[in-house]
């Protein structure tokens, strides 16, 4: 047997993964049309899915692969890549708004387009509301409204102005809907070249974008759901889901006539005819008039009209221009009739769809005029026309990325359609360790993130860099910071041979501390001094005891904190050590080379506990790795890492005034003037902003 060519790049296969059946069609675009040469359908044999959900897959799995060879025969070709669609179940539709204000007037180019959008986006995943038990999908997003300067716009690309203002509507889907998809991809032997969402493939069928200007609406009825999508004004404004479909009306003539689900699906379709035979649950034979499984239809089918007229009102705000009904579903008779009906629309405003779709697909071999073809027939044209971005393929860690959305797409929104989310940017810096010694606070910070590495075809990106057909991404999320641990030994030194209680209770020098434990030390003439410089904190930067407002501690704050000591037998410091200069002399170093002066300043510094002598121990030791640089307008020098390592543009976080941990708006990020990565390695005198961008 002669071996079967490949799948070329040219040719394009798309499976309809429906509730009751998959249809796949396979096709290669001609003249700017999909020319279809090849559709197969098949049923799933039992119920394998339930309201659009995958439940079974071997059972998917299976059918799907049986759909796949057949079309393989029919074409003599061998296919690998598929481009399939995500139901609508369990669809979470948000809107979010952005803003972006320049000092002056500025040229707006696509960089400032894709902040503005991204903006947006987060506003509406904060809208979401999606927690760690439940990992949602960024599916697409679309644009409902550009205004310039408070003017309404069209476009902002080539404009100029001060203010950007967007608004979107942003789609997301549960994680458990996309992988179950593409574990039967995975069982059925083939790779997933493109995902997007059924109601964005049945409207790219049903409604070529040329016809969008006017408030239209495509109810896509499948067996499990009903997909709804909104147009107007030239764009796609909402997507929703009713969870009535085909399959409640199939499960009345069930109840009704005490029959099995697939002879009901058959009585179904054959309402239309004179008398309908049929074979109940008991083994008996009936004959019907289908007048009468009309009657039975009718109730369930006005359920239905008036559940895809209250979505469609709540999505859209009113009745629209026109309705297209598609999918397998809306072939049922006088369902055009009673959804106009509850819209109070003209019926004539309502029809099923498969008009429109020559003017984006043809074939010489079928009948396209079917709006059971509207999903499969749009996936297929999405991805060979261009219409979705999820046409070709990115590679994510060496595997095809998860790709769901229209229009341009930048790093960031890849991998968080691929499950990833801020956390896996940024870090998280560990726990800091917070205790008091001797009624005094001290604060040990935890060590910092391991950064996350990022690049695009091989260079380091931004995370707002676009990508495109063929790109190849790297990514290794940040890991979180160690959170900081001491014992009393590495607090009170491993000489310290007075008394000392936690938190009341007596405790040996080997007591690993907790946030909030009490302090207490006795039988010390002095208290303790700081421990030895053999035993630092691994991590000196993160782990020496510092004031919360001021990293690194200055001379100011530690007069502060020595006025306030209480030495461990009662005594208050006496007032001029307070008053005079003698407490800044520690800082400067000709203080500590003179024997004469060094005796009376010494006593104050000790009497501070180990606030002091760790922040000073490192410039002692390696004064030459600090490094100084400007964050957000201000001076601020970093003491040498431990290890003398490098400082990033992330270990800056946590001092610029940002909160990452609950972000609410867009970051700007940048390092003398131009974008940069997290990962970004800093240099001596770089001017790093690190600031909520302008509302």
């Amino acid at each position: 047997m002669a071996e079967r060519n490949s799948q070329d790049n040219g040719m394009i296969f798309a499976l309809d993964i429906g509730t009751r059946s998959i249809i796949g069609m396979v096709g290669r675009v001609e003249d700017e049309r999909f020319q279809v040469l090849a559709i197969e359908k098949e049923e799933h044999g039992k119920r394998a899915m339930l309201d659009g959900q995958i439940e079974d897959i071997g059972q998917v799995a299976k059918v799907a692969r049986h759909v796949t060879d057949k079309l393989e025969q029919r074409l003599d070709c061998t296919l690998e890549r598929v481009c399939v669609a995500a139901a609508g179940r369990a669809l979470r539709t948000e809107k979010g708004g952005y803003s972006l204000e320049f000092p002056e007037i500025t040229h707006v180019t696509d960089d400032a387009i894709g902040r503005l959008e991204s903006g947006a986006v987060a506003a509406a995943e904060a809208a979401l509301g999606q927690g760690p038990e439940r990992r949602f999908y960024l599916v697409g997003y679309t644009v409902s409204s550009y205004q310039l300067d408070h003017y309404p716009m069209t476009t902002l690309r080539g404009h100029n102005g001060r203010l950007l203002e967007a608004e979107v509507v942003a789609t997301f889907l549960p994680g458990e809907v996309v992988e179950s998809l593409y574990a039967v991809m995975e069982a059925a032997g083939l790779e997933v070249a493109s995902l997007t969402l059924e109601p964005i493939a049945a409207l790219n069928a049903a409604i070529p974008a040329d016809l969008r200007l006017l408030n239209l609406v495509l109810a896509d009825i499948g067996a499990g759901t009903s997909d709804i999508a909104v147009c107007r004004d030239g764009t796609v404004v909402g997507y929703t889901m009713a969870t009535i479909a085909g399959d409640e009306i199939t499960e009345e003539i069930m109840r009704r006539y005490l029959v099995p689900f697939g002879v009901a699906e058959r009585m179904k379709i054959q309402a239309t005819e004179k008398s309908v035979v049929y074979r109940d649950v008991l083994g008996m034979e009936h004959t019907v008039p289908g007048e009468q499984i009309q009657q039975t239809i009718d109730p369930p089918a006005q359920t239905l009209a008036k559940e895809i007229a209250q979505r469609v009102v709540t999505l859209n705000g009113a009745a629209p221009s026109a309705l297209f009904l598609a999918g397998g579903g809306s072939k049922l008779r006088g369902l055009r009739e009673l959804v106009a009906q509850a819209l109070g629309m003209d019926e004539n405003r309502v029809a099923l769809a498969g008009n429109n779709y020559e003017i984006s697909a043809f074939s010489d071999d079928y009948d396209l005029n079917d709006p059971e073809l509207a999903t499969p027939l749009g996936i297929a044209v999405s991805a060979g026309l261009g219409l979705i971005s999820d046409s070709y393929r990115i590679m994510l860690n060496g595997r095809p990325a998860k790709l769901f959305r229209s229009g341009s797409l930048s790093v960031l929104e890849l991998l968080m359609m691929n499950g990833y989310s801020s956390p896996d940017l940024l870090g998280r810096t560990g726990k800091n360790l917070s205790v008091t010694v001797d009624g005094r606070r001290m604060i040990f910070r935890g060590e910092p993130a391991t950064p996350c590495t990022l690049t695009l075809n091989g260079g380091e990106t931004a995370p707002s860099a676009l990508v495109y057909a063929g790109d190849s991404i790297q990514f290794t999320p940040a890991v979180p910071g160690a959170p900081a641990q001491r014992t009393l030994k590495d607090l009170l030194g491993a000489d310290f041979v007075g008394g000392v209680t936690i938190n009341g209770r007596m405790a040996d020098l080997d007591t690993q501390l907790n946030t909030g434990d009490e302090i207490i030390t006795t039988g010390h003439a002095e208290p303790p001094a700081p421990p030895p410089p053999s035993a630092p904190p691994k991590r000196e930067p993160q782990g020496r005891p510092v004031r919360p407002e001021s990293v690194p501690v200055t001379p100011r704050p530690l007069r502060r904190e020595t006025a306030r000591t209480t030495l461990p037998g009662g005594e208050q410091e006496a007032p001029p050590v307070r008053e005079t200069p003698p407490v800044q002399t520690p800082v400067k170093e000709p203080v500590r080379e003179t024997p004469p002066v060094q005796t009376p300043v010494k006593e104050p510094v000790r009497e501070t506990l180990p606030v002091q002598t760790p922040v000073r121990e490192p410039v002692r030791e390696a004064p030459s790795t600090r490094l100084q640089v400007m964050l957000n307008g201000r001076a601020l020098e970093l003491p040498g890492k431990a290890e003398g390592g490098p400082y990033y543009v992330m270990d800056l976080l946590e001092q610029s005034g940002v909160d990452f941990e609950h972000l609410d708006r867009g970051v700007e990020l940048k390092v003398n003037g131009a974008e940069c990565a997290f990962t970004q390695e800093l240099r001596p005198l770089d001017d790093v902003v690190i600031r909520y961008l302008e509302q």
